[in-house]
């Protein structure tokens, strides 16, 4: 019965449309109030407890750095640095978009971040190359959803909050599998533009000129050496490396590339707030969502349904892999991997998926649901900066998509993908 009344009352409130942290919350009431072995001072404890937690307060910090590097000139100067060593290729500005998206997600760890900092300085240049409206949207939709997949990522460091997985080795992890997803759309714009007949720059390239960029955005392209290298050489932990991120990214915007002001750092950090706000409150009632699946067995439940129904492993990970681009079409990535998280773990585990390997597979599936209609925040945020409706977004967006669902297949089924660079460090 409680079971039954945490996910049916779950469906009901994100049917009426309820903020997805509150509608998780007010489930978790309903299931307590139905069973009765819990107090309904539980939820409120867990609220404070599950964010009083060291690793999460990585999330804030990356949040914050991410919109200070947004703000502060970094990813103009990553632009200029990538359309002088790529912007003759044909379909060159869609190469060099990716390329750009790639390079900003190893500093921001944000999906929407990531389309708002780049899109809002490509589209201009784009549109007057000739390039169709809802292929410059979709193509900025699916690269910004990389900022989640290349370490630092904001949803690895909630999935291993919730698991119990080293954040270090998520973020090894997610290196191979990115850097896959970006070259595979690289190869795809190539294709299509080419097909469509839009060439690249026409400038030619000289030493001089790839020098200039590349020193006017030197300390834009160490800060992931800094923040990375780091982490992986033991110098501080990923909760640190936020911290250096942060700081790093302010010195930068405002007393070296001085494009970050008084008034814009206001409400940079303003924004950073309103995220982490909303973030948080995800994380506390998710909390507690989890502790009461846990109390009622249901992961359990579920593991051996499923290993009842089939043990073979492959059917078994296509399943997985169904379920989670369903539900990454509906919910974030946050709430989906703390409510989630939990009960498909023990799942993967039994068929001898390692917890690193199934995280990447859940984060990459949750990126995919950030271009996903009919709630992929990508989509959204992708249409604002090009000032268009989201129907022109979703236009363009099937064959990239198609592109992401290859790549998710690849990483499933190819271990090492995952896996190589974690196995490295933890030797």
């Amino acid at each position: 019965m409680v079971s039954l009344a945490l996910f049916l009352s779950l469906c009901i409130f994100l049917i009426l449309n309820l903020p997805v942290g509150i509608a998780i919350g007010l489930a978790s009431l309903v299931a307590i109030l139905t069973g009765g072995t819990l107090s309904l001072g539980y939820i409120a404890q867990t609220l404070v407890t599950s964010t009083d937690s060291f690793p999460i307060m990585a999330i804030p910090l990356f949040i914050l750095a991410g919109e200070l590097m947004s703000s502060g000139g970094v990813s103009k100067r990553l632009l200029n640095v990538a359309n002088v060593f790529f912007g003759r290729i044909t379909g060159g500005i869609a190469i060099v978009t990716v390329v750009v998206c790639m390079f900003f997600a190893a500093v921001s760890g944000s999906g929407p971040a990531t389309v708002a900092a780049v899109g809002s300085m490509v589209v201009p240049t784009m549109l007057e190359k000739g390039y169709s409206k809802k292929f410059i949207l979709a193509l900025i939709a699916c690269a910004g959803s990389i900022g989640v997949i290349i370490p630092p990522s904001i949803p690895m460091v909630i999935y291993g909050v919730s698991t119990g997985t080293s954040i270090t080795a998520l973020f090894m992890g997610g290196f191979l599998p990115g850097i896959l997803i970006g070259l595979v759309l690289i190869f795809w714009c190539y294709y299509y533009c080419k097909k469509q007949g839009w060439r690249g720059d026409t400038e030619k390239i000289s030493v001089k000129r790839a020098v200039d960029a590349v020193w006017d955005a030197k300390w834009a392209l160490i800060n992931p050496f800094i923040i990375l290298g780091g982490i992986y050489g033991g110098i501080f932990t990923p909760t640190e490396a936020a911290s250096v991120a942060a700081v790093y990214a302010l010195i930068c915007g405002v007393f070296i590339h001085k494009e970050l002001k008084f008034n814009n750092l206001i409400s940079t950090i303003g924004n950073a707030c309103s995220t982490t706000g909303t973030t948080m409150i995800i994380i506390g009632f998710a909390s507690a969502f989890t502790k009461i699946l846990t109390i009622e067995q249901i992961p359990a439940m579920i593991t051996n349904a499923i290993i009842n129904f089939t043990d073979n492993s492959i059917f078994i990970l296509l399943l997985i892999n169904v379920l989670l681009l369903i539900v990454g079409c509906f919910m974030d990535t946050t709430p989906a991997i703390m409510v989630l998280s939990p009960i498909l773990l023990p799942v993967a585990t039994s068929i001898g998926l390692s917890p690193v390997h199934f995280g990447i597979i859940m984060v990459v599936n949750l990126a995919i649901g950030f271009i996903t209609p009919p709630l992929g925040i990508n989509l959204f945020v992708a249409a604002r900066v090009g000032s268009e409706p989201l129907e022109t977004v979703t236009k363009g967006i099937i064959p990239f998509i198609t592109v992401m669902i290859i790549c998710l297949l690849l990483i499933t089924f190819i271990e090492p993908i995952s896996m190589l660079l974690p196995r490295l460090i933890m030797k």
